[in-house]
């Protein structure tokens, strides 16, 4: 059959509305995040029901039509980009979008996979509730995708990764057969966690349609504070300490070099007046719902040890929501400040938080030696070891071959690094197509011989998402 058939037989699945074949309008679908690759598709499906996927899915493996999954498109590895081969489909679940139900008692949200996270976020603050994730691209990324990628974000200090707040799953497998298991139990206990699989496999092994995730108590009360490190502060120790005196109501530890400050000052329209200590600064935040905890208190008094001890140059504690949101568009700008500063190489390192200031004080030594002209960006959610260690784009220099250059030579040194501390390449962006070939380095050979074998199970004819994370058994690997 020719693609205008297959476009036919598509569009009598899901209506004209959800069918896009038109080059100009698909181009949006098949170029990454950061427009590093752009890839092939003959249609771009959008479903808005459950139903329509497993139809969709039917037809293509009937077929031999590669599909790949879509939520917001925000990966950062390339995961939700068709390859060039123009043999693929993109099925995106932007259509569904719907929050199915917030349950109060519970303390649970039920929602298509295509919603966007940020609706999700503002429905259970609706009901009193808090979702816990949050992250940068949370205006635009879509729960499926969150839970393909297996989301961390700003929170996970105190509330973990997505897959720490998947309850219950709705998913359709590469046959077209429905997973259905929206359960909002924490506990059940009945055979394999069979929704735990699809956390993090970035629509290798189906396609997510609806997940049941928990919710926390809203917070009424934050205390925020930006403290200016002092030369030789230990992040580690500062952290424990705040940790432990703050009876774990520390939601957030956010580390910030210098120059990652003065990028993100840069791209403000109204620049903030924050800066950092001679080792960058950490913006602290405690939350609560409790009406009966002065949390400013608190943070006060946690804070008067590392301060006397040496480790804190400076701290100002937010007196306002005004000044907290000021605080936290600094730390948020960042990203856009390397983006105008002409991008980065990003490497998405986690190292035990033990080996922070090891890797941080090696990694240093590396890039000075490949090249001392090179400017770093060091920022991240250091209280969960997550560190956005990205090499700036020198002025005037093409970003596209500036990073394939990096990529193949100096990232390798700093994944070493992290490696030999008991650390890995990708703390929360994913693998994709673009680290496929990390994980065949630095993965041990047992856990990616069983992902294989999770892949052959889950989709023999490697329809679903084919050539992001591993082959199925029968393939070659590249290892």
């Amino acid at each position: 059959m020719s693609q205008s058939v297959h476009v036919r037989a598509f569009r009598d699945l899901v209506g004209d509305g959800g069918v896009i074949d038109d080059p100009e309008r698909m181009a949006v679908y098949v170029t990454d995040q950061r427009q590093l690759s752009t890839g092939s598709t003959f249609a771009v499906l959008k479903p808005t029901t459950t139903k329509q996927v497993a139809d969709i899915v039917r037809l293509a493996a009937h077929h031999g039509i590669g599909i790949v999954p879509q939520g917001g498109n925000t990966s950062y590895c390339g995961g939700a980009t068709p390859d060039a081969s123009g043999r693929q489909i993109v099925v995106s679940l932007e259509r569904m979008d719907r929050i199915r139900e917030v349950d109060p008692v519970s303390m649970s949200i039920s929602v298509d996979a295509g919603t966007i996270l940020k609706n999700a976020q503002d429905a259970a603050a609706a009901a009193g509730l808090l979702l816990p994730l949050s992250l940068g691209a949370e205006g635009s990324c879509r729960i499926g995708g969150n839970i393909g990628t297996n989301a961390g974000g700003l929170s996970v200090l105190r509330y973990g990764m997505t897959r720490d707040l998947l309850l219950g799953i709705e998913a359709v497998l590469a046959d077209g057969t429905v997973i259905s298991d929206m359960r909002k139990l924490r506990k059940n206990n009945t055979g394999y966690d069979v929704k735990q699989c699809f956390v993090g496999s970035e629509g290798t092994l189906g396609i997510v349609t609806g997940a049941v995730l928990r919710l926390a108590p809203l917070p009424t009360r934050r205390a925020t504070a930006w403290l200016k490190l002092a030369r030789g502060a230990p992040l580690a120790d500062l952290l424990a300490l705040i940790r432990r005196e703050s009876a774990d109501l520390l939601t957030a530890f956010e580390f910030m070099a210098a120059r990652s400050i003065a990028l993100a000052t840069e791209a403000m329209t109204d620049p903030s007046t924050l800066r950092a200590g001679p080792e960058g600064a950490v913006l602290v935040e405690f939350a609560s719902s409790s009406r009966h905890l002065d949390l400013d208190e608190l943070m006060e008094a946690v804070l008067a040890e590392p301060i006397e001890a040496g480790w804190i140059e400076d701290a100002l504690l937010a007196q306002s929501g005004s000044q907290r949101t000021a605080m936290w568009r600094l730390r948020e700008t960042i990203p856009e400040g390397e983006k105008r500063r002409n991008g980065s190489v990003k490497h998405d390192i986690s190292v035990p938080l033990s080996s922070i200031q090891r890797f941080l004080d090696l990694a240093g030594a590396q890039v000075r030696s490949y090249d001392g002209d090179l400017e770093l960006s060091v920022y991240g959610h250091v209280g969960d070891g997550n560190l956005h260690y990205n090499v700036l784009v020198p002025a005037g220099v093409d970003r596209i071959e500036f990073t394939k250059r990096i990529e193949s030579s100096l990232s390798l040194q700093l994944y070493d690094t992290a490696a030999a501390l008991g650390g890995t390449f990708s703390a929360e962006h994913g693998v994709g197509r673009f680290k496929k070939h990390l994980l065949e380095r630095y993965g041990d050979l047992g856990r990616i011989a069983a992902m294989r074998r999770i892949k052959t199970a889950f989709d023999p004819a490697d329809i679903m998402n084919a050539g992001a994370i591993v082959c199925p058994l029968g393939e070659k690997s590249t290892r």
